[in-house]
């Protein structure tokens, strides 16, 4: 148990843990001391002169019904009661400046094992679940604990192969315009479906031509490179339907 501090704690109070409450009042005092707090005493009254300390004070359990402890830190004045009801542990917290309170109820049974009270490692059961409790339900309303900002991803969010770490790749993108010619499919219509790209033929097959995708035609008529002037305007040369749009 992660808890560092509280065995040597226990050690020096466990003459006095006789009743199943008792470890259970330690574990939250040794909580606010971890916040760093001290207790300064016994009792809802404080002493004038009451030096804080990190130990239960003498007396501490005396009262194994209702346990009246006071902690503070700096400006911050904190009054802890703990009243042993039916099997439970209700606690109340209140801060004395600004007259904030807290509460929480829990099940002695449900965190100590009450066959091994005096015995450290095994007194305790599900001391992170009563950690958290203490700290969201007791403490975070008075000391002003802040949850940590956990930030999380959805699957959909964010794809399982994403490395934000690994260098792109460089191969070509597996994405086509939806009007090309797939490999291995007759080119039937793709004339009527992009009547700007130049294609020739329609919806009629050539059963010449099956199965092969007809090229385009050359706009230069087979002439060589730069012997049309740019703009100029001319009818392609050649046979009337070779190669020439349909």
């Amino acid at each position: 148990m992660a808890s560092p501090g509280l065995e040597l704690l226990f050690g020096l109070v466990s003459p006095e843990i006789t009743r199943p409450q008792d470890p259970l009042v330690c574990f939250i005092h040794w909580e606010l001391i971890s916040h760093g707090l001290r207790c300064l005493g016994v009792g809802e009254q404080a002493e004038a002169q009451a030096i804080g300390t990190e130990r239960l004070p003498d007396g501490w359990a005396d009262n194994k019904e209702l346990y009246t402890l006071r902690y503070g830190r700096d400006s911050l004045q904190i009054l802890l009661k703990a009243l042993s009801v039916d099997g439970s542990l209700i606690v109340n917290a209140m801060e004395l400046q600004s007259q904030k309170v807290s509460d929480i109820t829990l099940n002695i049974e449900d965190f100590i094992d009450i066959a091994h009270l005096q015995q450290y490692h095994s007194v305790y059961k599900h001391p992170v679940e009563l950690k958290q409790q203490l700290e969201s339900k007791l403490f975070s309303p008075l000391l002003g604990l802040k949850k940590e900002n956990v930030r999380t991803e959805r699957a959909w969010e964010r794809p399982a192969d994403d490395d934000p770490l690994r260098v792109p790749s460089r191969a070509p993108s597996s994405h086509h315009h939806p009007w090309t010619d797939t490999p291995g499919h007759f080119p039937y219509g793709a004339a009527d479906l992009d009547p700007l790209g130049g294609r020739s033929g329609g919806m009629i097959m050539d059963p010449f031509h099956a199965g092969r995708t007809r090229p385009r035609p050359d706009p230069l008529g087979g002439l060589p490179p730069g012997a049309v002037p740019p703009g100029a305007r001319f009818d392609p040369f050649g046979p009337i339907g070779s190669g020439r749009p349909g």
